[in-house]
């Protein structure tokens, strides 16, 4: 298994419930595509460093994945980058 650390950044404009939808809809793609998430930690709205697409702040997630292959950390990568509610995204592969 491969230990796996992603954390984004969701839009300060969504409300609560499609804050909720971004969040549950992310969560099931890792788990479809056979990941597990073993933690996952909403760190809140924080001022960002710069502004990035027009923000100046974002909710922040940290997660903490096992993925046996990482078809699920692609499938997150790609639909991450298309998506509007996430302006931001890193995704690191940490050491047994």
């Amino acid at each position: 298994m491969r230990n796996y650390e992603i954390m984004f950044i969701a839009r300060p404009t969504l409300g609560e419930e499609d804050l909720k939808k971004v969040i549950t809809n992310f969560e099931e793609i890792l788990t479809s595509n056979g990941a597990n998430i073993t933690s996952s930690k909403e760190m809140g709205q924080r001022e960002l460093a710069y502004e990035i697409k027009d923000f100046k702040s974002g909710y922040y997630f940290l997660y903490t994945i096992e993925a046996s292959n990482d078809q699920a950390i692609k499938e997150f990568d790609r639909l991450a980058l298309i998506s509007n509610d996430i302006i931001r995204h890193l995704i690191t592969k940490l050491e047994d």
